[in-house]
């Protein structure tokens, strides 16, 4: 029983947990606790919420969180992933930590703990302290119980909704093992986040480094409308619920409402960050708004971030995302992301009249194109400035395409969203705040939301207001009409034009295009692929860098670098005869290289995760046989430790 029910409940409990100092906000609770003595007093309840917090933030070596959207059609490493081999990613029979264990129900664990013992103390006068505090460390809990949820939604659609700690007996812990239909699960999200809204402020102690009632509120706005676009593009298959007691259009209208009535008690409250960038200067402005907002070191001073991630050197605390970003941080955006973004006159790049320069030199994509792409992808030489200060731009004047894989600019278009001047520390001395949530976010929430409602054809005002200002900040005209009137769907290379295999309106699909110019870097995009069941047609898809052979080869030649591209080990870059933009994935064609002449290929089954082995033989009868467990495996994923899915 042990190993078992570390995944129902953690036996040790949440209180072992708290002897350790907090990674989130350097904070330490008491030592030596005891369940009698814990928990009694709003500092107690605060810091043992705060040890509860495992939001995704920047940590030790590498890009941190702009690297979350690796290994989808945005952003490239050196190596590919498994997800886009079907077979190589396989059921695994356990995990060697379980908190590595997606299926782990230790976190969900610690915040069951709390309300159990917090809330009947709370209710009888048990709590000393402030009433205000009190009640908001309850709601950040309740938001972690919900947040911990919705990662569980995401990785395994169906999941146990377990509101309590049990018992450590096996017939207990089994029946509570059953896995609940999605819409059910994703219900009991909303219901803890609205918990979550009724008891957070918006002014706690520690600002929005702490969650607040606008970051409750935008998590809602997500979960409503991940699962009512999940159930709407894939309804009639596998992976939404069946039954008498299930209702399609019933549960995505409620999902819909739920996202729209959040976003804009958002929206309606927090106002965009200003772009002031002063193009004609030639210079980057670091203190343009809109771009230190995702890398200043104190974010409390930029309104639009609801909730981020302090650092501070003096204490240790501290990352390597600024040097890596200076260097590439072995990543780059795809070719067929920069080419996604409209030009400011609203036009796609193959529109006639779009004054599009063409991609011959990559400062050439960048000229007369959505603002985002100029203020975010990485441009040689430039001037920074900061108040009367300038920064020269010292990067090699070739993107560093040749450089070994931690520091490689993958593809050529370099990262540059959360780069500060701190680019002169040393690598592992950054100290730029993470954002978390921003109010963008329920802009391009609201705005999905009612053109699904709509079926793709229309929006509502509201929505057409927040479109409006979102691309006025990011420098394009603001009537979106214009973009849609000259979108042809067979042009664009962008995955997200599909949802299950076929074309969506051209509006849906430009605010789509809409959300990954604005989320670029940010981690959002497999989840938006997987929920618009956007995958299904991605069949050989190769990704592919700037352009290097029509003419950037001769600058590397020029400045004394030596390209290969014969294929063999010594290769450095991908043949001409492959294709003119640089092939990440097919400079050396040798067996062992899987992508090589293939491309990207999707598999049904990796729109949820396996689960592993060890679960069902937990719950499995007497007789060992895995098919009489009490939980069941994933569309597509077989009941058998290191194969793969069926692939049709």
């Amino acid at each position: 029983m042990k190993a078992f029910n570390k995944y129902i409940l953690l036996l040790a409990g949440g209180l072992t947990l708290l002897s350790s100092c907090n990674d989130f906000l350097d904070k330490m609770p008491q030592d030596a606790v005891t369940p009698d003595t814990y928990l009694r007093t709003a500092d107690d309840l605060a810091a043992y919420a705060l040890k509860q917090y495992n939001f995704s933030t920047h940590q030790g070596a590498g890009l941190g969180i702009w690297a979350a959207d690796n290994h989808t059609d945005n952003q490239i490493t050196s190596s590919y992933s498994s997800r886009w081999i079907p077979g190589e990613w396989k059921v695994p029979d356990h995990y060697n930590k379980d908190s590595d264990d997606p299926w782990y129900f230790g976190n969900i664990y610690n915040c069951n703990y709390f309300l159990q013992t917090v809330i009947p103390r709370f209710e009888k006068g048990g709590i000393t302290g402030d009433e205000k505090s009190v009640k908001h460390y309850i709601g950040e809990v309740y938001f972690l119980r919900a947040w911990n949820y919705f990662d569980k939604l995401q990785t395994f659609g169906d999941f146990p909704i377990i509101k309590e700690t049990l018992p450590d007996q096996s017939d207990v812990l089994v029946a509570a093992s059953k896995r609940q239909p999605r819409h059910l699960v994703a219900r009991f999200i909303l219901e803890d986040l609205d918990k979550a809204i009724d008891l957070l402020s918006d002014n706690p102690v520690g600002g929005t480094n702490r969650l607040t009632k606008n970051a409750a509120y935008l998590a809602k706005s997500r979960v409503a409308l991940y699962e009512a676009s999940w159930e709407k593009y894939h309804a009639n298959t596998a992976f939404v619920p069946k039954g008498a007691d299930y209702n399609a259009q019933t549960e995505i209208s409620f999902f819909l409402a739920q996202c729209k009535e959040a976003a804009a008690a958002v929206a309606d409250k927090v106002q965009l960050a200003v772009n002031n960038h002063t193009w004609s200067a030639g210079a980057t402005k670091m203190s343009n708004p809109y771009f230190a907002q995702f890398s200043a070191q104190d974010l409390n001073a930029y309104p639009e971030i609801l909730f981020w991630r302090d650092y501070d050197i003096d204490k240790g605390l501290k990352h390597s995302t600024g040097f890596y970003l200076r260097v590439g941080g072995n990543s780059g955006f795809s070719r067929q992301f920069v080419e996604t973004f409209l030009m400011q006159n609203g036009l796609p790049i193959y529109a006639s009249g779009s004054e599009y320069k063409g991609d011959k030199y990559v400062d050439d994509t960048r000229q007369g194109r959505d603002e985002r792409l100029q203020l975010f992808m990485m441009k040689r030489n430039e001037v920074y400035t900061e108040g009367k200060v300038n920064f020269v731009d010292t990067l090699p004047k070739l993107p560093d395409v040749l450089a070994k894989e931690e520091s490689r600019c993958v593809t050529g278009y370099q990262l540059r969203k959360g780069l500060s001047n701190e680019w002169s520390r040393g690598y592992d001395e950054s100290s730029e705040g993470s954002p978390i949530f921003r109010a963008a976010e329920a802009y391009l929430n609201y705005i999905e939301a009612s053109a699904i409602e709509n079926n793709g054809n229309s929006i509502d005002a509201k929505a057409q207001g927040y479109w409006k200002q979102l691309r006025k900040r990011a420098g394009i005209v603001e009537d979106y009409q214009v973009t849609i009137a000259a979108t042809d769907l067979s042009k664009e290379s962008d995955w997200a034009v599909y949802s299950a295999g076929v074309q969506v309106t051209p509006l849906l699909y430009n605010i789509r295009r809409e959300r990954r110019c604005e989320l670029m870097e940010e981690g959002f995009r497999m989840n938006d692929l997987k929920r618009w069941r956007a995958l299904d047609q991605v069949k050989g898809w190769m990704p592919e860098g700037f352009n290097l052979w029509d003419s950037m080869y001769k600058k590397y030649t020029e400045a004394g670098f030596l390209l290969i591209s014969n294929g063999s080990d010594k290769s450095n870059v991908s043949s001409a005869d492959r294709s003119k933009y640089l092939r990440p994935y097919e400079i050396i064609n040798k067996s062992t290289n899987l992508m090589y002449g293939k491309g990207y290929k999707w598999c049904e089954a990796h729109y949820l995760s396996p689960i592993a082995i060890k679960h069902f033989r937990n719950t499995a009868s007497s007789t060992g046989d895995l098919s009489s467990s009490t939980i069941y495996q994933n569309p597509g994923w077989p009941i058998v430790a290191d194969q793969g899915p069926t692939v049709k």
